[in-house]
């Protein structure tokens, strides 16, 4: 029989110890961020602002932050660049200034810097991580990696997490990665399969930013909120056609190094606006808050997607696009690139939902507005017996009928939905969308606004921000996971193989397009609708090929020159730094390359990158021969230049690339930090007898070489080895290595391009040993080889 006072005690006893283990649960826990790439362009114009979001988000839940900004710099210049970002950061425009002065005090004490570049490195940080857990008595809930690098590092960065930083079998890891991700199936497979063997699935996060644009991420909600009005609407029977939309004014200057790999189908459509695509063609869940069954129906849609042929697409390319390539990368004058920066591509997805219905990708540069938007038009059986002047906007079913999803830009310039009236009334979250006031005069796709129900957010958010906030929240469908990526591959590679020799139909760029770009379909065939004569254009194989010249081997002030048309003399010089790696790394096991910047070495480190697979990379340590005093994420830094054209595209270890530290204490090049001094001590730590393997120089017109200038003298001569000097031209101070360290190294390249040149070649070749008139004559290694490389126009003329 039961006694009621020993079971209520008996009770009791196990509730509390229920409720002590609960608490224990609920322990206040520690989430770490570790940001890599912190001093970066898209970490300092938007990753520290989203992390900064998120910490307001969540500082009142009981969740512990620790923010570690990482990257390759010293740590002294890593602190100076991150501490002018946390300075910059801003509160939400309805935050009290105090409160918000607060909150970013204690957001800055919670973030630091710290150089993370060896497997040591990760180390370090997992047991710093590990001991300011215990110290503060908490327990560690998880640790987020956001890669904001380039996509040549992650394996690397990948195996140092893994082996060295995971967090304990408590805690959760996640790790957040950037596209681009491959070139193509083969190429992200590859990629894919690298890092499915460092993590799990659910621990990876592959950001299309588009997904987190305000409208975006609203496809699916809206779609879920007005179900009712939609479910007999969203499909064949009433669907006219969809179009997805991302058009840009300005053109690809600065990026044509990237522009000429990717092109605007790899850079725009199989990723931002497929990614549109699947949002507004897939089955809607019965749960759209499950991150599961939204991923997987997003892969049916995938799935679902009809191959796309050669006549699925146009191409253009706007008509400034190949001179602004021959300038940048170093092309010949009768180079004329194939790359398209304009296209439009029609889709169509067999399934009984939207069969026959035409999906319109478009996108480019050089057009006559900055807009994105994706247009669902009805079709409309309607005739209205009145006229037009007579029709109600809210009643009258002859208007247009459409659902637009504008995603920013354009006339209306901010994030919006818009329902036709003649449609339906739609229902969205009031906490956060708001309806938009009228505009008189504005009209929108040949409406005015006020024939449209319209709404925008009630706060407007960066896409970066939102993301960050998911990834926290474990929303995974908010990213592309490895099945869905490699979907969008086999959905894309093979039109992407059978445009790659196509000629694009040129235009001027701008309002003076015209109608030269408008294009229409029948049937699965998608043309431009104007026809244009036949363009004169160089095609695929009228080039010369560098096999058809000979390369002219010579003497030039008593040394060897190769002479030879660009390609087939950036090639042969290609051709002589591989084998000069392969010697020393058999000998040494290590391979000390110094390049120089300026625009040049730019078509050598292209052909580097894409055409020398044996090159031993893992062994190679690159330096700079001399750097403008400019921050490194500068487009006038030559690092910056040299990561752009090479770094993103090999595997060079982190550990063995070696920028010049022109920035220190948030100063540029000022003599009292020490930074030549610094730069002299690190190549005397790691390069025997500081004799590099082989320095590549340039020549210019007034003979300077390196940053060593007639009218600088410093660095001539004497015992320093990194010299600060003085350029004619802006940026005017700059860091070298001096003449002396340059004539250390067992071979000198010294590469001489353009007619422009020709006029000192001339004089250089009669001068002596003049290094202070003609600093290039003072090249001369005292025990190595110095070998010239000099293009038809500069040496012929």
């Amino acid at each position: 029989m039961k006694r009621p006072g020993v079971w209520n005690m008996l009770m009791a006893a196990v509730c509390v110890a229920l409720l002590s283990g609960l608490q224990a649960q609920d322990h206040p826990g520690q989430v770490s961020i570790i940001l890599l790439g912190a001093t970066g362009d898209l970490a300092r114009k938007y990753l520290w602002q989203g992390l900064f979001h998120l910490y307001l988000e969540e500082v009142g839940k009981g969740h512990h932050f620790r923010f570690h900004g990482t990257a390759l710099t010293s740590t002294e210049q890593g602190q100076e660049a991150i501490a002018k970002v946390l300075e910059s950061l801003s509160c939400p425009g309805d935050m009290a200034s105090g409160h918000c002065a607060e909150l970013k005090a204690q957001f800055q004490q919670l973030s630091e810097y710290r150089r993370l570049k060896t497997p040591e490195d990760y180390l370090a940080l997992s047991k710093d991580i590990e001991a300011q857990v215990e110290h503060e008595g908490l327990r560690e809930t998880g640790r987020i990696f956001y890669l904001s690098v380039p996509p040549f590092a992650y394996v690397d960065i990948a195996r140092n997490i893994n082996s060295s930083c995971r967090p304990g079998p408590s805690a959760w890891l996640r790790v957040v990665l950037e596209k681009p991700f491959g070139h193509d199936l083969h190429s992200a497979q590859q990629l894919a399969a690298e890092l499915g063997s460092f993590f799990r699935e659910e621990e990876m996060y592959r950001v299309d930013h588009y997904l987190g644009k305000q409208v975006v991420a609203q496809i699916l909600p809206f779609r879920d909120q007005n179900r009712a009005a939609l479910d007999g609407l969203w499909n064949r029977h009433h669907v006219e056609r969809v179009e997805i939309v991302m058009k840009e004014t300005l053109d690809a200057e600065g990026r044509t190094s990237f522009y000429e790999e990717y092109g605007v189908i790899r850079d725009v459509l199989q990723n931002h606006l497929t990614e549109v695509l699947t949002l507004v063609a897939m089955e809607l869940p019965v749960n759209t808050s499950s991150p599961e069954a939204v991923l997987q129906h997003k892969l049916q849609a995938f799935q679902a997607l009809r191959g796309l042929q050669r006549h699925s697409a146009v191409l253009g390319q706007y008509q400034a696009y190949s001179g602004q390539v021959r300038r940048e990368l170093q092309k010949p004058d009768n180079f004329h690139s194939l790359t398209p920066t304009f296209a439009g591509i029609l889709v169509h997805i067999d399934n009984l939902r939207w069969e026959g219905v035409p999906f319109i990708l478009m996108s480019g540069k050089a057009l006559d507005e900055r807009v994105s938007y994706v247009r669902i038009l009805f079709k409309n059986q309607a005739f209205c017996v009145q006229s037009e002047k007579h029709w109600v906007a809210a009643q009258s079913r002859c208007l247009p009928r459409q659902i637009i999803f504008y995603i920013g830009h354009g006339e209306l310039d901010s994030p919006a939905v818009l329902v036709s009236r003649n449609l339906f009334r739609p229902t969205l979250p009031s906490a956060s969308w708001k309806e938009v006031e009228g505009q008189p005069g504005l009209r929108l796709f040949g409406l005015p606004l006020s024939d449209y129900y319209a709404y925008s957010p009630v706060r407007e958010q960066d896409a970066y921000s939102l993301l960050i906030s998911h990834i926290f929240h474990c929303r995974k469908d908010s990213f592309v996971t490895t099945e869905n990526l490699l979907a969008s591959w086999v959905f894309w590679t093979p039109l992407l193989d059978s445009l790659a020799h196509e000629v694009p139909r040129f235009y001027p760029g701008g309002a003076e397009n015209g109608q030269l770009l408008d294009f229409e379909f029948s049937g699965s065939h998608l043309s431009f609708s104007q026809l244009l004569p036949e363009q004169l254009v160089p095609g695929p194989d009228s080039a010369p090929l560098p096999s058809d010249f000979q390369v002219l081997t010579a003497k030039y002030r008593d040394s060897p020159l190769i002479s030879a048309w660009p390609e087939e003399l950036i090639a042969r010089l290609a051709g002589d730094i591989e084998a000069a790696a392969v010697r020393a790394v058999r000998r040494f096991g290590e391979f000390h390359l110094a390049l120089s910047g300026g625009s040049s070495p730019v078509a050598l480190f292209q052909q580097l990158a894409a055409g020398h697979y044996s090159f031993p990379w893992a062994h190679t340590h690159l330096w700079l021969v001399d750097e403008r005093c400019v921050p490194l994420w500068d487009p006038e830094s030559n690092f910056q230049g040299l990561q752009t054209h090479l770094l993103q595209h090999v595997r060079v270890p982190h550990y063995n690339v070696h920028p010049m530290p022109v920035h220190r204490r948030q100063r540029l090049c000022a003599e009292e930090d020490q930074g030549a001094q610094a730069y002299a001590e690190e190549i005397s730590a790691l390069v025997t007898n500081g004799s590099f393997d082989l320095v590549l120089l340039g020549m210019g017109t007034d003979g300077h070489t390196a940053s060593l200038f007639p009218q600088s003298p410093a660095g001539l001569d004497g015992e320093q080895l990194v010299v600060l000097t003085t350029s004619p031209s802006s940026p005017h101070q700059r860091m070298s290595l001096s003449l002396p360290l340059i004539n250390r190294a067992r071979k000198v390249a010294v590469l001489v391009m353009g007619r422009m040149k020709r006029e000192i070649a001339m004089l250089v070749s009669r001068v002596g040993h003049e290094p202070k008139k003609w600093p290039i004559s003072g090249v001369l290694p005292d025990s190595g080889q110095l070998v010239w490389y000099m293009d038809y126009d500069a040496f012929l003329g």
